[in-house]
C-alpha cells in the first residue's frame, strides 16, 4: 500500500482560521451576518473549492492515462444543506443535501470521451468519492466548451 499523508497546521482567533499546508496558507472565516471578520471564505466554500481543485488535479492525470485532449477544465459547483442541522436540531444532518457539478471542457475529444473521463475522475477523486461516501447527492453534468 502506499500511504499518502495530508496535513495541515490552524490558528484561530473567533470564527477565522490561519491554515498552513506546508509552504502555503490559506484563511478561513465566516460572513459578518455568521459572527466571523469575512477575512477568508467560508468552510463550505471552501469545500466545494477543494472539489474543483481535486477533480481538476484528477481530470489531468486521468487524461494523460488515456491519451485525451485536455486543454482546460472550469467548474461550477453549488450545494445546498438544511441549516437546521448546522444549528443543531437533532435528526438533521449538518452536511450538504445536494452538490451540483457543471464542468466545461475545453478538448478536440467527443462528447462520449468527456463521459468516459469524467467517469473515471469521480472514481478516483478524493474529494468527490467522500461526499458520494457521506451519502451526498452529486449531480453532475461535464460538457464541451
Amino acid at each position: 500500500m502506499s500511504e499518502h499523508k495530508v496535513a495541515i497546521t490552524s490558528k484561530s482567533q473567533g470564527m477565522k482560521s490561519e491554515i498552513e499546508a506546508g509552504k502555503h496558507s490559506l484563511t478561513i472565516d465566516e460572513p459578518k451576518q455568521m459572527g466571523g471578520t469575512d477575512e477568508g471564505a467560508d468552510p463550505l466554500a471552501t469545500l466545494l473549492g477543494s472539489l474543483a481543485g481535486c477533480e481538476t488535479v484528477v481530470a489531468n492525470m486521468v487524461a494523460k492515462e488515456m491519451n485525451f485532449d485536455l486543454q482546460s477544465i472550469s467548474f461550477d459547483i453549488n450545494g445546498t444543506l438544511d441549516m437546521r442541522g448546522l444549528m443543531g436540531t437533532a435528526d438533521v444532518k449538518p452536511y450538504f443535501d445536494t452538490v451540483n457539478i457543471k464542468a466545461e471542457v475545453e478538448t478536440s475529444e467527443p462528447q462520449e470521451r468527456i463521459e468516459e473521463l469524467q467517469e473515471i475522475v469521480d472514481q478516483r477523486c478524493p474529494v468527490f468519492t467522500t461526499l458520494k461516501a457521506a451519502g451526498v447527492t452529486l449531480n453532475v453534468d461535464w460538457q464541451k466548451a
